[in-house]
């Protein structure tokens, strides 16, 4: 078991006292209802003295019998509870069975305290219908009718309270800490109560029961001394009170959940993928808000994966290929493709040390990259040893690619001129690197098997944009770019135009040119 979180005080004094007295309030609703509606109804209707006596002996004899096992039975449900809670507390170790058990027990905790609450107002109809029967076999229709009345409103006052007291009761204190590394609604074998469950339950409380008594009175026998008009406005105002604080209760076991996936909704939104959701419930929003936190972890752990794929085919070419068909796919396309290289550097790294070899590697790539991918839109598609290619223009071939490229090939030049200055200063070798750009349609996509995938382009533009690479040996020029470069260029007055050159795997000579410091 993980360590154990921090308690709240409170919740770990006061949890199992206040669910123990969660029935309580809604018993003395129903007490209270029945006493008045015996006083005002049922009592009138018991003409006869000994039916009055034996009346009032069953309600003594019955409250002291029955109810007394009924609070036995919650304070026992209740008591089983305590170990486990006190150990959860500490942090100790449980049997994961018991633990199990007791998980499931907590989550019918509500049904359980409806049963007996059911239980011992139900089981009043047939003991005092019984009772009263002994006395005179042939009761009054009027007490038929009435009595069964009383006790049924009662009972659905009491239970459908109970149900919703209980369930704020352990949502606040024992689900916290019974669910604290586990889902209350992946428990198995459970049944709780759903949010149709909740309206039913709300119905009954607040339309049932005083609609229904009300009807039932209308057709039954008027009792002695009862004013209908006011007993009707009794009623009425009981259905609303209890209404309301059903309503209440209902609004506090929904609305937060609610308000919690709208706060962490609008976090996700905002970017933030640290949130994460209580879920501390048994019942669809355990479901919902536990799903929600899988979500967010999946966004997260996306999120992860594409900045990460980012570093490494970087991340122009991972966005290029999450917002593609991630199967075998290409499309051709207008772009700019430049080659870089470092010049001698193998025999170079044959003197250095590997440690200093790719120390200066990664200081070039730096501020290569930089130039290329920061500061001029292009995308280092990959990197073959001690240079690499990079794209301009893959996914949208309207911007000026070719003008990028150019620049991107000027930028680098003078990061390698600072580059040289601070091997100088440390007594080392200046770099020299070349660079070829070419323009034209290529095929750009994601290329290879289905095992093992590569972003990249491939055609004749890129052939060709290696061969120019290759070529500032020749002609002794670091930077140039092919005619097809220029004629995208708004600019030629820079260009110094180099005898056409004969490359490999093209027919023609190659029109190249030298672009200076500025165009």
């Amino acid at each position: 078991m993980d360590p154990p979180a921090e308690v709240n005080p409170a919740r770990e004094r006061y949890a199992l006292l206040i669910v123990a007295l969660a029935p309580v309030i809604p018993q003395l609703l129903g007490s209270a209802f029945n006493i008045w509606y015996n006083a005002a109804v049922i009592e009138p209707m018991l003409t006869l003295p000994a039916l009055k006596q034996r009346f009032f002996a069953t309600i003594i004899i019955y409250n002291t019998l029955v109810f007394p096992i009924g609070i036995w039975l919650w304070v026992k449900r209740i008591r089983y509870f305590a170990p486990t809670f006190r150990h959860l507390c500490r942090g100790s170790i449980i049997d994961p069975k018991s633990l199990t058990q007791a998980r499931r027990r907590l989550i019918h905790l509500p049904w359980f305290a409806a049963a007996i609450c059911g239980g011992a107002w139900f089981l009043c109809i047939p003991v005092f219908l019984g009772s009263l029967m002994q006395v005179e076999l042939s009761l009054d229709t009027r007490l038929l009718w009435h009595l069964p009345v009383s006790f049924c409103i009662s009972g659905f006052i009491s239970i459908t309270h109970s149900i919703f007291l209980v369930e704020l009761a352990t949502h606040w204190g024992l689900f916290p800490i019974f669910f604290r590394d586990v889902r209350a609604d992946l428990i198995p074998g459970v049944v709780t109560l759903s949010l149709r469950g909740r309206g039913i339950l709300w119905a009954i409380s607040a339309s049932l029961c005083p609609i229904g008594s009300l009807l039932l009175l209308s057709f039954a026998p008027k009792a002695p001394g009862t004013n209908a008009a006011w007993f009707a406005v009794f009623v009425g105002t009981i259905g609303i009170a209890f209404g309301l604080c059903t309503a209440l209760m209902i609004s506090w076991l929904v609305a937060k959940p609610i308000d919690q996936l709208r706060a962490a909704a609008d976090a996700v939104s905002r970017g933030k993928f640290d949130v994460d959701v209580p879920v501390a419930r048994a019942d669809e929003f355990g479901l919902l808000l536990g799903e929600f936190n899988n979500m967010i972890r999946g966004l997260k752990d996306k999120e992860k994966l594409r900045q990460t794929f980012g570093l490494h085919v970087g991340e122009r070419a991972a966005e290029q290929i999450l917002a593609r068909d991630p199967g075998l796919s290409g499309v051709e396309e207008e772009i700019t493709v430049m080659f870089v290289d470092i010049r001698s550097f193998t025999a170079r790294a044959g003197v250095l040390r590997p440690a200093e070899t790719v120390e200066m590697l990664n200081d070039f790539f730096r501020v290569a990259v930089r130039a290329v991918e920061e500061e001029h839109g292009g995308m280092v598609n990959k990197y073959l040893g001690d240079g690499f290619m990079a794209v301009f223009g893959a996914g949208d071939s309207q911007s000026y690619n070719a003008e990028n490229a150019v620049a991107a090939g000027r930028d680098i030049l003078l990061a390698v001129e600072e580059l040289n200055r601070n091997l100088a200063a440390g007594g080392r070798e200046p770099l020299r690197i070349g660079i070829g750009i070419h323009s034209g349609p290529a095929i750009v996509g994601s290329i290879g098997s289905p095992q093992r995938l590569e972003f990249t382009a491939i055609g004749d533009t890129v052939n060709i944009a290696s061969r120019v690479e290759g070529l500032t040996k020749t002609v002794g020029k670091p930077l140039l770019i092919t005619g097809a470069v220029r004629d995208r260029l708004q600019d030629w007055s820079s260009l110094e135009e180099l005898p056409p050159q004969q490359v490999r795997g093209v027919r023609d000579s190659l029109l190249v040119f030298a672009p200076q410091r500025k165009i």
